[in-house]
């Protein structure tokens, strides 16, 4: 029943997956490179090309362009922080919140599978590329 229910909303619920994923990973690459939405600038090379694969591939994601290949990038980004900034720095492979003893890492951890998962699946309904795909054929 519920299947038969929410299964004809796949391809929309897909579409507002990858929005909602790129706008929010936009949001955290817009804090680190221009300090705006209650983030701080950074200064550091690697947290500047995080925040520009943030920015740029959240946006592109969001937007349904060249969706496979943002996507990719932000998932292997996203890997590399889990492992670089969570699990190595504490010591600890758990990524539940460091109050409950584990990394904090569960957002990194989630965007990772999230955008691999975008870059298996492709930009859908919704999207740039779908519209110029009509356009053109």
């Amino acid at each position: 029943m519920l299947a038969r229910t929410l299964s004809p909303h796949a391809e929309r619920a897909y579409a507002l997956l990858r929005i909602v994923a790129g706008l929010l990973f936009a949001i955290h690459g817009a804090q680190k490179l221009f300090g705006i939405l209650g983030g701080t600038r950074v200064t550091e090379a690697q947290m500047i090309l995080g925040g520009v694969i943030e920015f740029a591939g959240g946006l592109l994601i969001a937007l349904g362009l060249f969706t496979r290949l943002a996507a990719f990038v932000a998932s292997g980004e996203m890997a590399v922080a889990y492992v670089q900034f969570h699990w190595l720095k504490s010591g600890v492979f758990l990524p539940t919140a460091r109050e409950q003893g584990g990394n904090g890492g569960e957002l990194a951890l989630l965007y990772a599978f999230v955008f691999l998962f975008i870059a298996c699946k492709g930009s859908g309904i919704w999207s740039l590329s779908a519209a110029r795909r009509r356009s053109v054929g």
